[in-house]
């Protein structure tokens, strides 16, 4: 398969994934931003993701673990928007995404959703530095994308 370079190919890759597949590259963007995340729950919730062999009991668990952190990750930003913590509560959301049931996934499926948060994460670390001139980690999602489709 040929090296994803931009978001219209990328999505395409991510649609022709099978829900489990999306999963998986799911909780690969999940720990890819992990540095932005302070909270060890998402560390074991990404690695749980990222299996393809994790069970259904597994899952349900981790979302729920997922969900919980994700309300953590909100309350730390506070009313005066903490920036550095609103990037933990955004991978938290796509460690989330990752791991919502398919009957209840949002648009584009949990890799797109994930996808999206940890961009979003990338941003509010780039305000916080005030630093606009850096990725959003949408490079990154590309490499890791054609990474896993490659292996």
């Amino acid at each position: 398969m040929a090296q994803i370079t931009s978001d219209s190919s990328f999505k395409e890759a991510l649609d022709s994934l099978d829900f489990a597949q999306q999963r998986v590259a799911a909780g690969l963007f999940v720990n890819n931003g992990l540095d932005l995340c302070d909270d060890e729950r998402i560390t074991r919730i990404a690695d749980i993701a990222a299996n393809p062999d994790t069970s259904d009991d597994e899952l349900a668990s981790a979302l729920n673990t997922a969900r919980a952190a994700t309300i953590d990750c909100h309350a730390r930003c506070g009313s005066e928007g903490d920036w550095q913590a609103q990037a933990g509560y955004f991978v938290a959301r796509a460690a989330t995404a990752a791991l919502t049931p398919e009957s209840q996934s949002k648009g584009g499926g949990p890799a797109w959703q994930a996808a999206m948060s940890s961009r979003m994460a990338r941003t509010s670390i780039q305000i916080y530095a005030e630093d606009v001139a850096t990725d959003d980690g949408s490079e990154s999602q590309y490499k890791i994308l054609s990474d896993y489709l490659n292996s």
